[in-house]
């Protein structure tokens, strides 16, 4: 779970989420370190070399929804994301996909990987990323996804800010 469970998506305000991310401090070093809210635990961020992740939306879960329901609630998830990649489209040009195919393989594999690929790893965050960069005239990278790490958790939008170029990582350890 989240922070943002239960909260209605807007593309406006996901856009200024990932603005309000771009614009803050990214730690230079260090370890990989999640966020929660203090009173309930839900995530809120993660936070390593170079990189912050946030959640953007969550929809409902998945507990007992099955066929036509799962399906509506899987499309409006990719419609989400699509709205929020066309947005960022228009602002900074052509997004690159990114794929976590090779993440999932090393992180199943115990391999290691850069922190911000094991972060996302680590926080179930297997959706391809729609990637730009360098943009906002800093340098850094953004890069979104749709995400599910089981079959009735539920479906979230992440957004990734980082300071170095966020690439897809070669098959080769």
């Amino acid at each position: 779970m989240t922070a943002r469970a239960g909260e209605t998506f807007e593309t406006g305000r996901a856009v200024s989420d990932i603005e309000a991310l771009l614009a803050g401090p990214l730690p230079a070093t260090g370890p990989t370190v999640g966020e929660g809210e203090p009173d309930t635990g839900e995530w809120t961020a993660t936070s390593g070399e170079g990189f912050r992740i946030i959640p953007l939306w969550e929809n409902d879960g998945l507990v007992g929804v099955y066929g036509p329901e799962w399906e509506a609630a899987e499309e409006a998830a990719d419609g989400h994301l699509a709205a929020l990649v066309k947005e960022l489209d228009r602002r900074w040009g052509a997004h690159r996909q990114v794929s976590m195919r090779v993440p999932l393989f090393r992180k199943l594999a115990g391999e290691s990987m850069p922190p911000l690929f094991q972060a996302l790893c680590d926080e179930d965050c297997y959706g391809d990323l729609a990637v730009w960069g360098p943009v906002a005239g800093g340098g850094r990278w953004v890069a979104v996804s749709v995400n599910q790490s089981e079959g009735d958790a539920p479906m979230i939008l992440t957004a990734v800010a980082g300071d170095r170029p966020i690439i897809e990582l070669d098959d080769q350890s």
